[in-house]
């Protein structure tokens, strides 16, 4: 211990002595420089007044107008501009205490780390100088020139650059408009990658993605996400929810599997699309939807099946591939290819198209043996709100009517007609009016009278079982029949139907003996 002048003044300082000009102290490999100071020997504690440093070794230089000093718990107490320097940062508080025994620093009211990289405040914090690692709580801030983060919890190293959150936190890239929020995870501001593992969000321009976990990589436009994954496109009025998904931000694009579904919003009625993938391209002005393999949809007025479905949604246009088919009502639509256009604007479904070897099948309301159908080259739909109201079979159009009693409910006729085309025009998905055009043939018969052999359109699938009558169904997958099971399938209804036209010739028979 040195100094200019020593003195002691007990009336004042009781119990002090007073060291005044170049105080200079050492204690267990550290130095402190004041320009005053009151020592106190009984109690082995030490008051510095004005420029005060503190220095310990070559690790950390500290700088402050006031310090307390207790040799015996080694804590020292700064305040007054105190500013402190290591190889990694350098820190700026009002008030700071420093445990040299457990090597940390702390402070309770707002302070300042600058490094090479960030800076960062936070109304209080504290730093562990052997780990470079510094725990801040309450309105935390990292800043660089790309981001900031705000936090009210997290961990950040001076020497790696990487921050840790334990709470509510936000990543803002301050070059464009995206932002990340999570509560728990990492984010490296060297690199600009993280990974968030609690309630994560990516905001962009375009969409939101929410996951249970979530990484991404800013400089190269990348981000995966998994398990109880929605992908909401803002822009389009789109949700895609699945439990992987990867996404592409320079090629605009991303794809999302395990139990994946698109969902298109439209008015009090949305409309579900699930496959095995679904893949995301394009800028909003140019994006197209393509849901791959196993493709159920699934809308209360509408359901569909097939093996794959490509959505244009600059054009509106989607078309299913593969065996398509569509439920509307009570009604089953099949055809070579099925498509139907949405309004741009309203996201509305506008019309229909199922282009070659089109097939209408309606289950008859009393015998479900029965079955109205409709047939011909394609068939053209038109849509009111989003329900079918129009259809026109176009091309070589044959129709089968079971008409009934309208009262009564009794079958009284069966007729069949053959037209050019024909025209149909529907109320809560049920054909209330018919109109052919060009007919060529047609014949009514009483049911006792019509021939057996035509009571099925060649063609004729019924496909009830694989129709989806709610949401959740669409994630059931249809079990693949063997071609052995399917051969003998084929079998045992080739053979109930026999029976089936056996019976009725035998009930028939009685009839007529009767």
């Amino acid at each position: 211990m040195s100094s200019e002048i020593t003195t002691a003044d007990q009336k004042k300082f009781p119990g002090a002595t007073i060291l005044i000009g170049n105080v200079k102290v050492a204690h267990e490999g550290a130095t402190l420089d004041c320009k005053r100071a009151l020592l106190y020997r009984n109690k082995n504690t030490f008051k510095a007044i004005g420029e005060v440093v503190i220095e310990q070794g070559d690790s950390i230089i500290q700088y402050s107008d006031f310090a307390n000093y207790d040799a015996n718990t080694k804590i020292a107490k700064s305040w007054g501009n105190v500013e402190v320097n290591d190889k990694e940062m350098k820190l700026s508080t009002d008030t700071l205490y420093f445990d040299r025994t457990k090597q940390i620093l702390f402070y309770p009211t707002k302070g300042k780390i600058k490094d090479t990289k960030n800076t960062l405040t936070s109304n209080k914090g504290t730093y562990y100088l052997e780990d470079k690692k510094f725990t801040a709580k309450t309105k935390v801030t990292v800043v660089n020139p790309e981001n900031r983060l705000d936090s009210d919890h997290l961990d950040y190293y001076t020497n790696s650059k990487l921050a840790y959150i334990y709470g509510p936190s936000t990543v803002y890239n301050l070059k464009d408009s995206t932002k990340i929020y999570a509560e728990r995870g990492f984010f490296d501001t060297n690199t600009d990658i993280s990974y968030f593992v609690k309630n994560a969000k990516l905001f962009s321009k375009e969409k939101t993605i929410e996951a249970d976990s979530l990484y991404y990589d800013k400089p190269k436009g990348f981000a995966s996400a998994t398990n109880n994954i929605t992908v909401i496109d803002t822009i389009q009025k789109m949700v895609v929810k699945g439990n992987y998904a990867e996404i592409f931000e320079l090629q605009d694009s991303l794809f999302i599997i395990k139990k994946p579904v698109a969902i298109s919003i439209m008015e009090k009625d949305s409309l579900y699309m699930h496959g095995d993938t679904i893949l995301v391209t394009g800028k909003p002005e140019n994006r197209i939807v393509r849901t791959y393999h196993n493709v159920k949809i699934y809308k209360s007025n509408l359901q569909g099946k097939c093996d794959s479905i490509h959505t244009n949604q600059t054009t509106g246009l989607t078309r299913m591939f593969r065996a398509p088919i569509l439920w509307s009502g009570k009604s089953q639509i099949t055809g070579d290819s099925i498509q139907f256009l949405s309004d741009k604007e309203t996201n509305k479904l506008d019309s229909l198209y199922v282009l070659k070897n089109a097939f209408i099948i309606q289950k008859d309301s009393i015998d479900p043996n029965n079955f109205n159908q409709i047939k011909g080259r394609n068939i053209y739909g038109k849509f009111e709100d989003n329900d079918l109201r129009v259809m026109l079979v176009k091309g070589n159009a044959e129709s089968l009517y079971y008409n009934r009693n309208d009262e009564t409910q009794e079958l009284e006729t069966i007729t069949k007609e053959i037209a050019s085309d024909i025209e149909f025009l529907l109320e809560d998905n049920e054909i209330v009016q018919t109109k052919y055009f060009k007919k060529s043939e047609g014949k009514t018969y009483p049911p006792s009278e019509f021939p057996e052999d035509q009571r099925k359109f060649k063609g004729f699938i019924w496909r009830e079982d694989e129709q989806p009558k709610t949401m959740e169904d669409i994630f059931i997958k249809d079990q693949k029949v063997a071609p052995a099971q399917s051969k003998k399938l084929e079998v045992v209804e080739k053979a109930k139907a026999r029976l089936e036209k056996e019976n009725k010739r035998r009930i028939q028979i009685e009839k007529e003996e009767e």
